[in-house]
């Protein structure tokens, strides 16, 4: 079978939406990657995947590390993305029988920089939560919003994505639905339930007089379901009430919790299942960051540390 480039591509985000159940936005990420790829090929004179040589994958790769004509150069952990998307490309259409050779098997993208995740230090989070908040319906779930997300280090998308069903306040619990279709089961502290059950009973019933009876947890002004974005434009605002200076980001909570539990001696598997990490290795980074914190307050509070 002699598929074209763009018959191909589209076989393969199926695959990856149908079968492996990747989430909505690393699928628009293959999608442009891919897309980008096909016109790189087209150019090079390439149209059935099958003819794609070895040489073809290493120009593509050079090309997003130096750009051309129509695109920027790539950041470094993009154009590995982009090299991921491609290798597993041909990876799917020599296994599926397509093509009879896999041009990229020996193209590794490069290894991206590790960065650390930021965290907050216990105080400031402990301040961002005890900032008294405004009036109204919206302060309650705002405050439900914030204990939640630091109790249980959901995603910001996940916290939104929570039905009220999904929420045991007996077992003091939550489901939350992560990456790839996969939930998990994450305990609930005593303050985060407090605020929920405040919001509940005290303010979710008046937001949902405006909608159309969504099962959402956090409803917006309109009874809708919260989007991802005005709930991190929760975080950013209770971050500047509260007076912290640091960048705070959609994940700055989860971070915060990760990075918590570690350094209180938390087990990295146990962090990893709570976090819903695929794998252990990505929740390995958090050790890091507290292999700092240990190495800079040697470094201030040991006498010989600097001889």
């Amino acid at each position: 079978m002699r598929g074209s480039v763009d018959q191909v591509v589209a076989t393969y985000l199926d695959h990856l939406a149908v079968e492996r159940g990747i989430s909505r936005n690393t699928l628009d990420s293959y999608a442009r990657d891919l897309r980008r790829y096909g016109e790189f090929l087209s150019g090079s004179g390439v149209e059935h995947l099958a003819d794609v040589q070895p040489a073809h994958v290493t120009e593509f790769g050079a090309v997003l590390r130096e750009g051309d004509g129509d695109h920027p150069p790539l950041a470094a952990s993009s154009s590995a993305r982009a090299l991921v998307a491609v290798r597993g490309l041909h990876k799917f259409a020599c296994a599926d029988g397509i093509t009879d050779h896999d041009p990229a098997r020996d193209v590794h993208p490069p290894a991206p920089a590790r960065r650390l995740p930021k965290a907050l230090p216990v105080d400031d989070v402990l301040r961002l939560l005890a900032t008294p908040p405004e009036d109204g319906e919206r302060s309650l779930r705002d405050r439900a919003l914030l204990e939640l997300l630091y109790s249980t280090g959901a995603r910001i998308s996940e916290a939104v994505g929570l039905d009220v069903d999904d929420v045991d306040t007996t077992e003091r619990t939550v489901v939350l639905d992560g990456k790839g279709g996969r939930q998990r089961l994450v305990p609930v502290g005593r303050p985060a339930l407090e605020a929920l059950d405040a919001y509940l009973v005290r303010a979710r019933p008046v937001l949902a007089r405006s909608g159309r009876g969504t099962a959402a947890v956090f409803l917006n002004a309109r009874g809708g379901r919260l989007s991802r974005q005005s709930a991190w434009h929760v975080l950013k605002t209770a971050a500047e009430r509260a007076g912290i200076s640091a960048t705070v980001s959609p994940h700055t909570l989860r971070h915060s919790f990760a990075t918590h539990l570690i350094e209180g001696g938390a087990d990295v598997r146990v962090v990893q299942e709570l976090l819903g990490h695929a794998s252990v290795t990505t929740t390995q980074v958090y050790t890091l960051v507290t292999v700092n914190t240990l190495r800079e307050v040697y470094a201030t509070a040991h006498p010989r540390a600097l001889r």
